[in-house]
């Protein structure tokens, strides 16, 4: 079983020129969260018993968002109701620069609101806080009894600051694998800019450096792939399967790295726990999502956007290269 305690939001969404003039643009809300695209990430692969997340319903939660989430199985959501209104956010785009805040208060999860429902005590477990937020999460994990989940780590972006760094080391013992993006990690780590792939390679070995590593790190490099660094193993990188020699494919990067992150554990899963199996699986559940605005489309025949996961696995081990 896996199971996120990222967020569903509602996003909503503002458009105007570089001048700040309003554009028009019809374009209506719309299902988001770094949550949500994780657990569709594991629901390419798993059935809808397999994969699961909390929901929060508010009084305003519309019915064409029910109607679409549960096209992917509704035994995957655990919906709680509750009188006040969806979390939901704003994303104000203004020529490239995009913005984002919240309309409302966010409601967030920890391992507790997990109890009690068919979540409790997940194989594996996801969730994306700050540093200082991710070692109070594991101090209520380690509470549980007879739990020991492998946990998947996602820094939140707006914490991947020099800052946080010390708090991060404190809890990597903790956490099985760290996955930011590279931007993240160079943040974390004080790294300078532009990220480069030699770059990338470094920041692993600074993760894997520290007294009391994870067992894995994982930085997500866009078109780059993923740099996959195992304790005591060599780095090995996983190409992205949408690169940028295909441009006509990426429409929308919007919540590709939680799906990436949701599809990872639905290989580690399905690949007895091979991390650098498990990353292929990854990076096509990101290829998925990436290829409209929005969650990919699911078939009764179990295609996504008309295409097999499982004849992209097989593509991509035979036709990209892991160095």
């Amino acid at each position: 079983m896996f199971a996120t305690l990222g967020m569903f939001i509602v996003d909503e969404f503002a458009f105007a020129d570089k001048s700040g003039n309003p554009i028009s643009k019809n374009v209506p809300p719309q299902i988001g969260g770094g949550g949500t695209y994780a657990a569709i990430g594991a629901r390419i692969w798993l059935p809808p018993t397999r994969v699961g997340m909390i929901i929060d319903r508010g009084t305003d939660f519309p019915q064409s968002i029910q109607a679409t989430l549960d096209e992917f199985g509704s035994d995957m959501w655990h919906y709680r109701d509750h009188p006040g209104k969806t979390t939901r956010a704003l994303n104000s785009y203004r020529g490239d620069f995009r913005d984002f805040e919240y309309l409302t208060p966010r409601i967030r999860l920890t391992p507790r609101d997990l109890q009690g429902t068919r979540l409790e005590r997940p194989n594996y477990l996801h969730f994306i806080c700050s540093p200082t937020r991710a070692f109070t999460i594991m101090d209520e994990v380690q509470q549980v009894s007879d739990w020991n989940p492998t946990v998947i780590y996602e820094p939140i972006p707006d914490r991947c600051v020099p800052e946080e760094l010390d708090a991060l080391v404190q809890v990597l013992p903790r956490i099985n694998i760290l996955s930011p993006n590279a931007d993240e990690a160079f943040g974390l780590l004080s790294m300078p800019l532009p990220v480069s792939r030699s770059g990338i390679e470094a920041a692993c070995q600074r993760f894997l450096a520290f007294s009391h590593p994870p067992a894995a790190v994982i930085i997500r490099s866009g078109a780059m792939g993923a740099c996959v660094a195992v304790v005591g193993q060599p780095i090995r990188w996983v190409d992205a399967f949408w690169s940028e020699s295909h441009p006509d494919k990426i429409v929308d990067v919007t919540g590709a790295g939680n799906s990436f992150l949701g599809g990872l554990a639905a290989g580690l899963l399905l690949e007895n726990g091979n991390i650098l199996r498990a990353t292929y699986y990854a990076s096509v559940s990101a290829s998925f999502v990436i290829e409209q605005q929005g969650l990919p489309k699911l078939s009764e025949a179990g295609d996504w956007n008309g295409d097999s996961p499982q004849r992209r696995l097989e593509q991509l081990n035979t036709s990209k290269v892991v160095v």
